[in-house]
């Protein structure tokens, strides 16, 4: 592979999206000395505030890219979906990471679960759905109905019993194209967050372990409670992953632990919930990676330097007002990060904190005390 010369500060970067992800990776940037732009079409989105620029326009808008392309060295993206086809068109002018097919492939689970499985990788048992046909044919019982695109945090699926169900289920999603995956016993959830160099080199954040409430991430614990031999087969099966697509950026890669075993869930192509807690833990954070990988930077280390378990705060907690932050922020090891939402709604991420101790067994325990304080409810 042809090595491109660096993308040095104070080149300008753009980003297109403004959530919490992409205001991590402007302060991450900026702490380098680049300058960013972001394209996002809400004009209160979190990272609007800490870019140099703000673009209000859609994501497709012919002259915000142009505007991109021509002042931006290097571009990336917060969420997977962003039309992969205004990647494509960026493309052709400025470097890009990750690239569109890859945050394509992402973007639909229909490719997504074909690619595990036509990779060798190991994914669980699940059948495309078309049409009410092709329902009438599955054997995926019980299972999940997942929408092919455009779902996330438990959005845009139904857990399926049997055939009647999943027929119902698939109507009440609008006859879409979905994937039905057959459930499987579940011993826990882990996550690999990477960062993939365009030369191939890959440096892993320890494996997190995901507990999530109503479909959302509730708490990631870093390193997972699993076996040595089992956190370094996902990081080996994610690197893999990686590598088959191509990848440059920063990745999230999902499994499910069943048996012992792991199976892939989903991906990311961007940074990922599970690895906020590499802001405070880690050297280089997640959002570092994705700038360094972006750039042509030498990858930071993805080393932890203590234990970590970062707990999602939601907009459920708001109702009586905004929370009582002292308890988190007169917490040794404790840090609260707040993402500059103006409107808390249910279920939605408002921000999240993280408790480091030497111990991993005592940062779950005092996160745990800490996320009972504030009012999070069991799920």
């Amino acid at each position: 592979m042809v090595q491109r010369a660096p993308i040095l500060p104070p080149a300008m970067l753009g980003m297109l999206g403004g959530g919490q992800l992409g205001r991590y990776f402007v302060i991450a940037a900026r702490k380098l000395g680049y300058r960013v732009t972001v394209l996002d079409p809400d004009p209160d989105s979190p990272a609007a505030c800490m870019a140099d620029r703000h673009l209000i326009a859609d994501y497709e808008d012919p002259q915000a890219l142009a505007e991109i392309a021509a002042t931006c060295a290097a571009v990336s993206t917060e969420f997977e979906n962003v039309p992969a086809s205004s990647l494509a068109r960026l493309a052709a002018s400025v470097r890009v990471a990750p690239s569109a097919e890859c945050v394509a492939i992402a973007q639909d689970r229909i490719r997504e679960k074909g690619f595990f499985r036509d990779s060798g990788l190991p994914v669980g048992a699940f059948r495309v759905i078309a049409s009410r046909k092709d329902l009438e044919v599955a054997g995926e019982f019980p299972g999940i109905l997942k929408r092919a695109r455009l779902g996330y945090d438990g959005k845009g699926q139904a857990r399926v019993a049997d055939r009647a169900g999943a027929i119902a289920a698939w109507e009440a999603l609008g006859k879409v194209p979905c994937v039905l995956e057959a459930l499987v016993p579940l011993d826990l959830e882990v996550s690999v967050v990477l960062a993939r160099a365009a030369d191939g080199e890959v440096r892993a954040f320890p494996v997190a372990e995901n507990r999530h409430t109503n479909g959302i991430l509730d708490v990631s614990i870093a390193p997972a409670r699993v076996p040595d031999a089992l956190a370094a087969e996902a990081v080996r099966i994610a690197s893999a992953l990686a590598a088959k697509m191509g990848y440059v950026g920063t990745l999230g890669v999902e499994f499910f632990v069943s048996g012992g075993r792991l199976l892939l869930n989903e991906i990311a192509p961007r940074p990922h919930n599970s690895g906020h807690y590499t802001i405070d833990a880690c050297p280089g954070d997640q959002f570092e990676q994705q700038l360094r990988a972006l750039c042509g930077l030498p990858l930071a280390d993805g080393h932890a330097l203590a234990p970590a378990v970062m707990v999602n705060l939601l907009g459920d907690i708001w109702g009586s007002g905004s929370p009582d932050w002292t308890r988190v922020l007169g917490t040794p090891g404790a840090r609260l990060h707040l993402y500059g939402k103006s409107e808390p709604r249910t279920g939605r991420k408002m921000g999240h904190f993280t408790v480091l101790d030497a111990s991993r067994d005592a940062a779950v325990e005092r996160a745990l005390a800490l996320r009972s304080a504030l009012g999070i409810a069991d799920g």
